[in-house]
């Protein structure tokens, strides 16, 4: 399979130091990179760096005489995958929505008919006007994407909006743009992720080792592949995906009552939260004090969401829950299977290597009703589009569509 083709873009800007980032990422992902710089960003960063990082020549002027027989903006402009303009200044901004095309950039971002993303950075006042705003909408309008700028301290000394979103959600919206095919288009799916607390006192509560690592990748590949995800997430140490609605909750019942009003609306539902199963009877209102060598508290059982999905799910709805064992993986899996009424159970074993808590990697095993299929070690965004492609394939036989 040959190397998806990213065009970066890079405007004259303080920001345009940050594209190294991206543009080293992008080639470790495996990416075919090429960069081309406006004569302005060449000020700020040097061309050499992007050359050495991606190992592609660096772009810049239209009538450069070191060029091959094709005509290198259009030629780039028919391999791109997907065209990302980070840093994007005011002045390239106008230009798209406007269709000029007076350097190397503009021309190629203008013969380009892929996938166009861009990532604003400027001056607070500049983001504002009136103009600007409307050459956004404009653009927007002609179906390019925009990442929208973050807000803090600017290197002109303002304060406010107009700063390079976050490479990390530069690198997110990438994954989700460069991704053509969207079979999940038009599909609802609410996925829970995290571990929840449940409070002792208001100093103390009680949790578990989830990360949520396994729910976000889940929901990312939700998204790339065209679904409308909405993620219930405990308390994480995530960054919160790009295009994904996020529903923070603390506590079990939290999660439940969230998860209650959605009930009727989902298609897909991935229930990979790590719920507390149990919370104290009673939360103390002030703190506990030490009293002797023992401390006895009565815990009541949590409502099980994953039993109440299964017991309410509609005729065209799949339902997926995890479970997380340390013995007897498929026994207990497969009965939690049954007992919920779901339709897969996504299982690992917190002992194999590779699997378990706050890891990158997981290793799987999907029970249905009739197939128990162990997948080898892979990285858990991995496993988020290979359980969607069964989830998927499930979700048009309840339609009565053809796989």
């Amino acid at each position: 399979m040959s190397k998806k083709t990213i065009v970066l873009g890079v405007t004259g800007g303080i920001a345009a130091f940050k594209s190294a980032q991206i543009a080293s990422n992008l080639y470790k992902k495996g990416y075919d990179v090429h960069v081309i710089m406006t004569k302005n960003a060449t000020e700020f960063i040097q061309p050499l760096t992007f050359e050495t990082l991606t190992h592609n020549r660096v772009s810049i002027d239209t009538f450069d005489r070191n060029f091959e027989y094709n005509v290198n903006h259009i030629s780039l402009a028919q391999r791109a995958d997907l065209f990302v303009v980070a840093p994007a200044s005011a002045n390239c901004i106008a230009k798209f929505a406007h269709g000029l095309a007076d350097d190397m950039l503009s021309t190629t971002f203008l013969a380009a008919s892929c996938p166009k993303l861009i990532a604003p950075a400027m001056n607070t006042g500049m983001l504002t006007n009136p103009i600007t705003q409307r050459n956004i909408k404009m653009c927007k309008e002609a179906g390019m994407q925009f990442i929208e700028s973050g807000s803090g301290y600017l290197a002109c000394g303002d304060i406010g909006a107009g700063r390079l979103a976050d490479v990390d959600d530069i690198m997110d919206a990438i994954e989700w743009a460069i991704v053509k095919e969207k079979p999940l288009e038009g599909v609802k799916v609410v996925v829970t992720a995290g571990p929840t607390q449940e409070d002792l006192d208001p100093v103390r509560f009680i949790t578990n080792h989830s990360s949520g690592k396994m729910g976000y990748s889940v929901a990312r590949a939700a998204r790339n592949l065209g679904a409308n995800v909405t993620l219930i997430s405990g308390p994480v140490n995530l960054r919160k995906p790009v295009g994904i609605e996020v529903i923070n909750v603390r506590t079990a019942t939290e999660m439940f009552e969230v998860f209650d009003s959605l009930k009727s609306q989902y298609d897909i539902l991935i229930k990979s939260a790590a719920v507390s199963d149990y919370g104290v009877e009673s939360v103390a209102n002030q703190k506990l004090k030490k009293s002797g060598d023992r401390l006895t508290l009565e815990f009541v059982m949590n409502q099980d969401i994953l039993a109440y999905a299964g017991q309410h799910k509609l005729p065209h709805q799949v339902v997926c829950g995890f479970a997380m064992e340390t013995e007897n993986l498929v026994e207990f899996a497969t009965k939690k299977l049954i007992n919920k009424k779901a339709d897969m159970i996504v299982a690992n074993q917190l002992t194999d290597e590779g699997a378990g808590f706050n890891k990158d990697t997981n290793l799987v095993t999907f029970i249905t009703e009739s197939n128990c299929e162990k997948l080898d070690l892979m990285s858990k965004e991995a496993v988020g589009y290979e359980i969607l492609s069964r989830l998927m394939t499930m979700l048009m036989e309840k339609r009565g569509e053809v796989c």
